[in-house]
């Protein structure tokens, strides 16, 4: 059998070893910053300024919500005249889920964060390492969430926010009321200003429902989104920065020694709690889109949850000594 030459190159033999892809090049550059969301997560963001969206259109052009008329003062339409009962302020789900809704963020949380194996030993108290780092990136997004709607040194920053911009608290339920209008007789708290049978008035009022709402689903999605994944076969890499400045796979940094087997029924009854959370959120959301607030008022609230969303859980991919301490999920 005769031997055939392979054909020669000037710049060496045609059998010269291929270059192996690296992590850069099996991702568009899109995806390559650790700044950015992946993909998918993308995706989920967009979900919410689509909701708000759909819900402001939905006002518009259905003739009920259209037609039906709207107290600037009280950001709704009033009861007796309300579109819908969603649109009362004391629909069942408002009075119950969303006034309260961190308390059901928080215990929607905490149930996946000791019944999902892949944070430690389900139906445990045991604090593993990933259940520590979670709980701290729960207490920054609860702190977010505090200092904006409950306290900061003093009113929270939602009602400093109204106040500066020139609102105030005006009494209009009492005859000695109407007649101290004219007086500084006002109160610095919207929740003092309503004790005392008064009403906001004036000033940009922050969308404290699309806030609360926006930012409890999103911390849920963030912290259950790798399981999510890994259970439907599937994955998305998130990109970090290292310490040594090069940018990577966030998979790189995965620990062992935390049980990562959620096929159980407590890995799902661990996951089912913060889906349903979720979605009641996305509903209330959508509710809260069509009937309350201005379009102006429900951006900022959209804008303000992003910015906590974005310093808990992307800053940190791209700030090393940041990651140490507050870890990412599913890492």
């Amino acid at each position: 059998m005769a031997y055939t030459p392979g054909p020669v190159r000037r710049n060496g033999p045609a059998n010269s070893k291929p270059q192996l892809e690296t992590p850069s090049s099996q991702h568009p550059t899109r995806t390559a910053s650790p700044y950015l969301p992946t993909n998918l997560e993308t995706l989920l963001l967009a979900i919410y300024p689509g909701t708000l969206l759909l819900g402001s259109l939905f006002s518009l052009l259905e003739p009920h919500a259209r037609n039906a008329p709207y107290s600037a003062t009280l950001q709704s339409h009033p009861s007796e005249l309300a579109p819908s009962y969603f649109a009362q302020k004391k629909n069942i789900f408002n009075v119950f889920f969303v006034k309260i809704g961190w308390f059901w963020t928080t215990l929607a949380f905490m149930i996946f964060l000791f019944m999902h194996p892949s944070t430690g030993p389900s139906r445990g108290l045991i604090l593993t390492p990933r259940r520590l780092q979670a709980l701290l990136r729960w207490g920054m997004v609860t702190l977010w969430w505090g200092v904006f709607t409950q306290w900061f040194f003093g009113p929270p920053l939602i009602d400093r926010g109204f106040r500066l911009t020139g609102g105030q608290c005006v009494l209009l339920r009492t005859e000695e009321g109407r007649a101290s209008m004219g007086d500084t007789r006002e109160f610095f708290t919207g929740a003092a200003c309503k004790l005392a049978g008064g009403k906001w008035k004036g000033g940009h009022d922050i969308s404290g429902h699309v806030f609360l709402l926006v930012l409890g689903s999103t911390f849920l999605w963030m912290e259950i989104l790798p399981v999510v994944l890994r259970h439907a076969g599937l994955r998305e890499e998130r990109m970090i920065r290292r310490s040594n400045g090069q940018v990577g796979s966030a998979e790189s940094e995965v620990r062992g020694g935390d049980n990562d087997q959620d096929e159980s029924s407590e890995a799902k009854g661990g996951v089912s709690a913060p889906l349903a959370v979720a979605g009641m959120s996305w509903w209330m959301l959508l509710m809260t889109a069509a009937y309350f607030h201005t379009w102006f008022e429900k951006f900022t609230g959209l804008l303000v949850a992003f910015v906590g969303v974005c310093i808990v859980y992307f800053l940190p991919r791209a700030v090393p000594a940041m990651r140490n301490v507050v870890g990412m999920p599913g890492v």
